[in-house]
Parts: structure tokens; sequence; C-alpha cells
């Protein structure tokens, strides 16, 4: 049997004390005895050097070096890197990433100096077995992706991507009249004199529209809907195959802000995009014994698929963004603050004191961490443990992970099943966690 425990974002920005603190050490311990560990880390421990990118992930995630000591001492094993904030230093910021990583020896996927190589896996070997980890991210800003070589150019450094199709439903009388502002504007006359240049094509239907960057398609509702590059996903799973025949477990880790609808059918950040659960399927189908989900900084469900977890979002593990010490300019641009304010002022303005974004919401504040026993059959068991970060306390006193009690973790579990119950999946409450055993036969 080896056990295999799982994270979501770890934003670490400060010593983490792991090994000596009450409040944390429980939590901490039982992601050291797990035989393998593994966490997505969301941070740049780059030092803060590199070049500043104009589009950042949301903050700019320098960090120092050292956090990757504290994230070894804490336990983890496997390190998820692609994430929509790898460029936030552009590719001499990564570069230095790359560097303190590989000096400490740390097995990171997700991440390199063209796509083959940020598409390659991981692999984690222990006395009672191989974990192989892949890093995905479908989050990223245009051309801050990793790119191919060829045998005349090298390729791009960057993350591993995942791209997705966006297609806007509206209803008919919606597109007539999005057909006549195109029109009206002289914006059909500037996409058909880019198609004539040669710097454009038609779209692949002609019931599309494209308009700003966006294709608008008539249907009876009006509904976004996403799908996966199928390029990306063979090539993905090219090398989930690869991490098949070389490994015991392989875990894919999915970086994806990116959300879906409701039951009701409304926006739910809570919710996955369409093409999120196309990707977790088809990379199970091609060998992945479980699907590692983060981005939204929330919790996600859990759904099996054949007989394999896909954790939609695990979310934050460690959520110390608001002690990012230094900020670029476009960042003081961007949250329309003054230069003259230091870093924790622009947060504090950012939230409102408190009032409005992250801190504002507990669910930001809960996740869980799953701690998944594989035999040579596959996945035998799974404990879910409920875990909170601190909400309440002062920005440098909350966003460590510790695990929740009473009634609050009952709150969180609570939760967590409530998310998964709509993928069909049944967990078990019984000793303060929830539990999961799959179907034999």
């Amino acid at each position: 049997m080896l056990t295999l425990a799982l994270t979501g974002d770890s934003i670490l920005l400060r010593r983490l004390n792991s090994l000596t603190d009450p409040k944390l050490s429980p939590l901490f311990d039982l992601i050291r005895n797990s035989d393998v560990s593994f966490t997505n880390l969301e941070v740049l421990p780059n030092d803060f050097e590199g070049d500043p990118a104009l589009e950042s992930g949301g903050s700019h995630f320098g960090a120092p070096a050292w956090i990757i000591d504290e994230l070894v001492d804490a336990g983890f094993d496997l390190f998820a890197a692609a994430t929509n904030h790898s460029l936030d230093y552009s590719i001499s910021g990564l570069r230095k990433v790359i560097r303190e990583l590989d000096d400490r020896e740390i097995l990171y996927a997700g991440i390199a100096e063209n796509l083959s190589q940020a598409r390659m896996p991981t692999c984690y070997t222990h006395p009672r077995g191989t974990v192989a980890m892949l890093s995905v991210t479908s989050t990223f800003a245009t051309g801050q992706e990793a790119a191919a070589q060829t045998d005349v150019m090298q390729g791009r450094p960057g993350p591993n991507p995942l791209h997705f199709s966006t297609t806007y439903d509206i209803t008919q009388p919606q597109m007539n009249a999005l057909r006549d502002i195109a029109e009206k504007l002289g914006l059909e006359t500037i996409r058909k004199t880019i198609i004539q240049l040669g710097f454009g094509f038609e779209p692949a239907s002609p019931d599309i529209l494209p308009l700003g960057g966006m294709n608008f398609r008539p249907a009876e509702t009006t509904r976004i809907r996403t799908a996966a590059s199928k390029e990306d996903v063979e090539d993905i799973a090219r090398w989930v195959r690869e991490a098949r025949l070389t490994s015991d477990i392989v875990v894919v880790s999915i970086h994806s802000h990116e959300v879906g609808y409701n039951a009701n059918g409304d926006i739910d950040p809570e919710i996955p995009a369409d093409f999120l659960r196309e990707f977790a399927h088809a990379v199970i189908d091609a060998g992945a014994d479980v699907v590692a989900g983060h981005g939204p900084h929330l919790l996600r469900g859990l759904e099996i698929y054949r007989n394999r977890p896909i954790f939609y979002s695990l979310g934050n593990f460690i959520g110390q963004n608001e002690l990012v010490p230094r900020l670029p300019h476009d960042s003081y641009r961007r949250f329309r603050a003054d230069g003259a304010l230091t870093p924790a002022e622009v947060y504090r303005k950012r939230t409102n004191n408190d009032t409005k974004g992250f801190p504002a919401e507990t669910r930001f504040w809960e996740t869980i961490v799953p701690i998944c026993t594989f035999s040579e059959a596959g996945l035998e068991s799974m404990v879910i443990h409920p875990v909170e970060l601190g909400l309440g306390g002062l920005p440098h006193q909350r966003g460590v992970p510790r695990l929740a009690t009473g009634k609050h973790a009952d709150s969180i579990l609570k939760r967590f099943q409530d998310l998964s119950a709509p993928f069909g999946t049944e967990l078990k409450l019984d000793g303060g966690n929830l539990h999961y055993e799959p179907t034999k036969g």
C-alpha cells in the first residue's frame, strides 16, 4: 500500500514553522507521514528577480527562494508549477525559478524551456511505489504559455498549456442586433480586410460571428460553451501514457480558474467549466489515476470517474497572497493605488479593509487534504481531512493551514459533500473526516 497526500494552492511568503508551531504540526505531520505528498506551487520562488510582466496572474507573486525549503520541510515531494503566475516576472523570472528548483533537486513539472519539456512528467520513487506527476494550466495570458521548438528555431519557455475554445450562444434576435452593430461600426469590414490580407481566417462555421475576439452563435438560450483543444489534450495524453508505462501511480495537476454553470443555470465559481471535465476524463482514459485541480482559490466537488478521483479544485492550502512584499508599478496602476502606498496598504485598499475580495468570504479560507491509499489494483480508499486557514486574524496571522475541528470541521465537510453530490459522489462522514472506498468489480 502507498499513501498519497494532495493539497491545493500553496501561496507562501513567510516562514511556515510547520515543524514547531503546535497549531500547524498535526496537519503537517499527516502530510509528512504520507508516503508521497503533492502541492501546487502558486508563487514564484525567484527572490523577486526577473522582469515584471504587464499581465500578471492577478498579483505579481514573487517570493523568496527559501520558501521551497519551507515546503520541503513541510513534507512535500511533488511540486506542480504550471499556473497563471508562471510568467509574472517574464521569462527571465521563470528561468530564475527553474534554477532554484533544479539547484535543490526538487521534483517539479509544468514549466520548462520549451513545450515538450513542460509537458513531461516528473517521478518520485518511494519504496512502496513510484508516483509520476504532470502539471498543466488552462489559465494564462496570451503568449505566456510554453511553445514548441522546431528544427530551425528554439521554443519559448513557459508553463504547460491547455488551450480551450469559447463560444457564446445567444438568441437569434440578439444575434441580429450584434450583426447590425458590427456592420454599422465597420467591424465586419475590418475583419474581412484582415482575412484578405492573409492575417486571419473565416470561422469554422458560417453561423459564428467573430466580434471583439469572441465567437457568437445563435441558439435557443444564452450560454457560454467551452471545449478543450484536441491538439493539447492528445499531446498531454501522450505524456500521461508515458507516465503510465514508467510509474505505479499517475497524477495530473490542472490549474484552472474558468467557471461553469450550476443546476439553476447561473455562472458559479464552484462549478468547473465544461472543457475541464472533458480534459479530466480524457487524461484518466489515457491512464491517470488522480486529477488534482486547483486555481479558483475555493473548493469544488469530487467526481469519481472509472474508479479514479477528480478533484476539480482543492482550493487554497496556504493563502498568504496579502503578504507579497514587493509590487511593480503595473500593480499600482491595476489596483488604482497611489504609488506612495506600501504593498500591504495596496492590498488593504484592494479589499476595502477586508470587506470585499478573499477576506470577505469564508469559502476562500476552507479546504481539504485528501489522503489516498493505493494498492497494485489501484485506489483502495480516501480519507478527506477538513482544513481551515485562520480567517478572522490579521493578514500576517491568517493564511496558514491547520486541521479544522468541531462545528467548523463539520461545515467544511458538509459543504464538500454538497459540492460533490451533483457528480454522483457519495462520501461517508466518520470520525471527523470524510471517507471514500471505490466499488470493486
